[in-house]
């Protein structure tokens, strides 16, 4: 059986091409190796932070990245390897790490997040669906003298609907688990969070009584290319044919290379912890700690911590000496209280090195096209991805006919 839409990979983006899909009016059909409830997006600590955050290649971050590893809280970890991909990635990471580059990503950011937010308001209006989603603002805190001196030069003016610097009695209100260790704090009124496992659940749900097919626990493991298209996909024991396939597949590339594509993206594995708190300390809106990479995001039934960059690692199992070292990081400037009922998680990121995702149609294959590297942007970004790629095929543009692709996409920067 031929199908019209066959979207490879479950996360958040392959959920929202399929939700933007189905509203066009196509057939879609879903294919994940696993059953979509502890994918990367699972773990995603909920914060969607496209105003006012910077990028993770930005100007200092090396020589930031280096005084944290001689305190002993660096959230970046790089294991040795032979794989010359990672070195190269690393290049254009510190090439990436300049003021211009910067600029022009935090604009695109806020463009494109601006648009996501947008849509996920319209998708809670329009079809009942439980995010559990406040756009209540970023609070956006410092552990750093002089981190924080950087920002607030950025920040010199007064834009109430933007920003707000705190006092340490607003800190204390936003932040009841802060302590004097803390150097400043700045809340970013635009941003907004949610539940990211109540994202994913809700999506699945609608797409599956809306006629989406999903096929799941299946491992594409090939992809056939006969005359510049795609012919099929091959799973271990099947076959599948579409007319249009949307490679949605995270972190992993193996499927890209067989088409002749080596993308430049690598996996950096994260962390979370989902624990119950006491009330009284209960962070007011989505909390992000620069300094330490550790985001705190306050949710209906508990709260949930996100931290850690590995690079070059493959394991798959929670290391708890990390874990350990986001508590030590965290309770370094934060009063101590019990973590009850902990649910540990980890699982990797697609990193672009300029944060810019890769997304469009191939350039010879002609009926695919990739909707990858959000890294840990993907929810922030995923309902305006969803929108521009189904754009993109149902109307059946080129590349070069679509501004938002040449905007956004890393295939073109």
């Amino acid at each position: 059986m031929k199908r019209e839409i066959i979207i490879i990979g479950g996360g958040i983006v392959g959920l929202s091409c399929a939700y933007f899909f189905q509203k066009s009016g196509k057939q879609v059909t879903i294919i994940d190796e696993n059953d979509i409830t502890n994918s990367t997006s699972f773990g995603n600590a909920g914060l969607l932070s496209s105003f006012d955050k910077t990028p993770l290649s930005y100007p200092g971050v090396v020589l930031n990245t280096l005084k944290l590893m001689l305190k002993g809280q660096s959230p970046a970890i790089i294991h040795p390897t032979l794989d010359l991909k990672m070195y190269k990635w690393l290049l254009n990471f510190i090439l990436s790490a300049n003021e211009k580059r910067t600029k022009k990503t935090m604009m695109l950011f806020e463009k494109y997040g601006e648009i996501s937010l947008k849509l996920y308001e319209k998708m809670v209006k329009e079809d009942s669906f439980d995010f559990d989603y406040h756009r209540t603002g970023m609070l956006s805190v410092f552990t750093e003298e002089n981190s924080y001196n950087q920002k607030l030069k950025k920040y010199n003016y007064i834009d109430e609907e933007r920003f707000k610097i705190l006092n340490n009695n607003e800190l204390k209100e936003y932040l009841p688990s802060a302590t004097s260790k803390i150097k400043g704090a700045i809340l970013f009124k635009k941003n907004a969070h949610f539940d990211s496992k109540r994202v994913m659940l809700e999506l699945k749900r609608h797409l599956q009584e809306v006629g989406v097919e999903f096929i799941l626990n299946e491992k594409i493991e090939n992809i056939r290319v006969e005359n510049n298209k795609v012919k099929h996909l091959v799973s271990s024991s099947k076959i599948y044919e579409a007319e249009q396939y949307i490679m949605s597949t995270g972190y992993q590339t193996l499927l890209a290379s067989k088409c002749n594509r080596d993308l430049t993206m690598i996996p950096a594995k994260g962390y979370s912890i989902t624990f119950e708190m006491p009330k009284e300390f209960i962070p007011k809106t989505s909390t992000i700690f620069n300094d330490l990479f550790i985001v705190m995001t306050p949710r209906r039934d508990n709260v949930r911590f996100t931290s850690k960059l590995e690079i070059g690692s493959s394991d798959t199992k929670v290391v708890l000496k990390q874990i350990e070292s986001i508590k030590k990081n965290f309770f370094e400037y934060n009063q101590y209280f019990e973590m009850k009922n902990e649910e540990l998680w980890c699982g990797f990121r697609p990193l672009t090195p300029n944060d810019i995702p890769l997304i469009g149609r191939d350039e010879e294959i002609k009926n695919l096209t990739y909707a990858m590297g959000l890294g840990w942007l993907g929810m922030t970004f995923a309902p305006a991805i969803g929108s521009i790629i189904t754009d993109l095929v149902v109307n059946d543009k080129k590349n070069a006919q679509s501004d938002d692709i040449l905007l956004f996409s890393g295939f073109f920067q």
